[in-house]
Order: C-alpha cells, then structure tokens, then sequence
C-alpha cells in the first residue's frame, strides 16, 4: 500500500454528509443547551448536577474523570455549586477519609426544570414540522442513538 492510499479518506463519498451531519448535531445541541433553569449556570456545572442524578454521589475524583476535567477544575465547580445550595459534600460512610457529593433537592429541582424546558423546546420545533418530517427526525434518532453506542 503507498502513501496516498493510506492517507486517502476511506469514504470519500461520506464526508459531505458527515459535515453536514456534525454541524446540524453541534447547532442543535447549543440550542437545547439554552434552555435551562438557572441562566447563570455553565454547561459543565450543569453536566456535574445531571451526572449525579444519573449516576449517582461521587467522590470529587470520580466526578473529575466521568466529566474528563482535572481534579482543581472539578473542586472549582464542586465549591460553586455546593455554595448555590445544589450539592452536598459528606464523608463516605465507608472510608471516612473520603468526601462523597451528591445532589441536593435544589440541585434535583434544577435538573428537572432543565430537562423540562428543552423536552419543551423541542416539543414546540416538532410541533412545526410535518408528521413525515418528525418519522424521519424520530428514524434519525434511533440511528444517532446507535453510533453513539459503538
């Protein structure tokens, strides 16, 4: 095999629909992502409150590799949230030398309200679309769904 032929886009013919694909996603993402109950909350202090609905309490290292940031990064948005009322810091019952946070009814409440306005954008977008248009949104979904989960 020479160079070109390894360097060569392996699906050439893809790559147009690929593109268009990875903007449609980021563009729609951005868009949910405005939607949410508290305006002054960032994504990732928002994605440390749904890991810990989701999953569970977690140790700050934990939260730190789940959400691939370095441990201060996490402490920094630990320290916000737990001053707004949103988390929770305990020793583990386990290992009492280790601090275990968890999502308070505050922080709860700001997941639900959250999921709850973009369930509701997105309800609206569909609503404006036509009944083959929201089948073929709901087709895509299943396929997004298992790229994803390769």
């Amino acid at each position: 095999m020479n160079e070109s032929q390894i360097d060569a886009d392996p699906h050439p013919d893809l790559s147009p629909a690929a593109q268009q694909l990875r903007i449609a996603t980021f563009r729609l993402a951005r868009r949910m992502r405005t939607q949410r109950a508290v305006d002054s909350m960032s994504d990732g202090q928002f994605a440390v409150l749904a890991a810990l609905r989701v999953h569970g309490p977690h140790t700050l290292g934990e939260l730190a590799d789940r959400e691939r940031v370095s441990a201060p990064s996490m402490n920094r948005t630990v320290n916000c949230l737990q001053e707004s009322g949103y988390i929770a810091r305990a020793a583990d019952e386990r290992d009492g030398r280790k601090v275990v946070i968890s999502l308070t009814p505050e922080g709860d409440a700001v997941v639900d309200e959250t999921a709850r306005r973009r369930d509701a954008w997105v309800e609206a977008a569909l609503g404006e679309l036509t009944p083959a248009e929201r089948d073929t949104l709901s087709a895509a979904a299943e396929l997004m769904q298992r790229m994803v989960a390769r």
